[in-house]
């Protein structure tokens, strides 16, 4: 029986492991297949306070990780829990045919790239269609030629000014006139002089299926209708993010969009279930706000537990 097992392994869940562990409550924390969540992906974190020169995102996700050890919490890598039955105590939860059960779970999951919902776009993933620029943009299939970024965020800036080091040129298209991106990541890209902007067009499909790589992309005007080609060797999407909660349908409260539902901090409507970090923002989506609420969720779960005992 576990105390505590916190599923994903983002700030939130790092987090929730560090302060659940200094309460001795020696935590189990499951990474699942991308342990160190989305920020993994990020060369350069800017944002988060304490690194006045910016950190690695797998740096930073492996500090926290050692922290969170230090004091007792124990990890279980590449482990993705496939059901869960938190209908009655003790709450349960399988690693395929495994069965783990705990007096409480937070739940951590993050959230996945949203796609463009091509079918071309999916038939050409790892041909030249991505979704992280820090990951792949230096592959030499892409070095020193056009490049098109889908996105109007800080995300879309920062993947742009990144692929300025490789590509020839990068076209930012986004489907409204200005950028949504904070004014200082919209700077930078639009002061970029390989980045070019292609304002109120969406990408309609992705070239070339033949060919079994990306040749170009076709974009549509939303305020003329005109449809245009725009050559390139590689797309990528970076248009938002999708909460990672599928497994959780059913068994806890969810929004329409598929984000957790929380009540009085990070309790979720089922006793001794927590939820924190992306799978339960959709509004702030930031590192620093995702280690914020694992420290809440680690605070509540305590003291949930601590009811249990009284």
């Amino acid at each position: 029986m576990e105390n505590v097992v916190i599923i994903g392994s983002g700030c939130a869940g790092w987090t929730a492991a560090l302060y659940t562990a200094r309460a001795n409550l020696k935590p189990l924390l499951l990474t699942g297949q991308q342990p160190g969540g989305l920020l993994t992906t990020t060369s350069i974190v800017e944002n988060y306070p304490g690194f006045p020169e910016g950190i690695d995102g797998t740096d930073l996700m492996m500090r926290m990780q050692k922290q969170a050890e230090r004091f007792g919490a124990q990890t279980r890598y590449g482990v993705t829990v496939t059901k869960v039955d938190f209908g009655k105590a003790p709450l349960k939860l399988w690693l395929d045919d495994e069965v783990i059960e705990a007096k409480a779970v937070i739940i951590a999951t993050g959230a996945s790239h949203r796609h463009l919902g091509l079918k071309n776009e999916e038939l050409l993933e790892r041909k030249g269609v991505t979704y992280c620029a820090t990951c792949d943009g230096a592959l030499p299939m892409f070095r020193s030629k056009p490049l098109v970024v889908v996105g109007g965020g800080d995300s879309a800036c920062e993947e742009a000014t990144y692929l300025t080091h490789f590509a020839s040129k990068v076209y930012l298209v986004h489907r409204r006139d200005q950028l949504r991106a904070s004014k200082i990541m919209a700077d930078r890209a639009l002061s970029n002089p390989k980045i070019e902007p292609v304002w109120d067009s969406v990408v309609t499909d992705v070239y070339d299926i033949a060919k079994d790589t990306v040749t170009g992309v076709q974009l549509k005007n939303l305020k003329t209708g005109a449809i245009t080609e725009l050559p390139c060797a590689g797309v990528f999407v970076a248009i938002g993010h999708v909460p990672s909660t599928d497994l959780f349908r059913g068994k806890v409260e969810m929004a329409d969009d598929g984000y957790i539902v929380c009540h009085k901090g990070t309790y979720t409507n089922v006793p001794g279930v927590f939820a924190a970090g992306d799978c339960v923002d959709r509004v702030y989506r930031q590192a620093v706000t995702a280690a914020g609420t694992g420290c809440a969720a680690a605070i509540d779960a305590e003291r949930y537990l601590a009811t249990q005992h009284a």
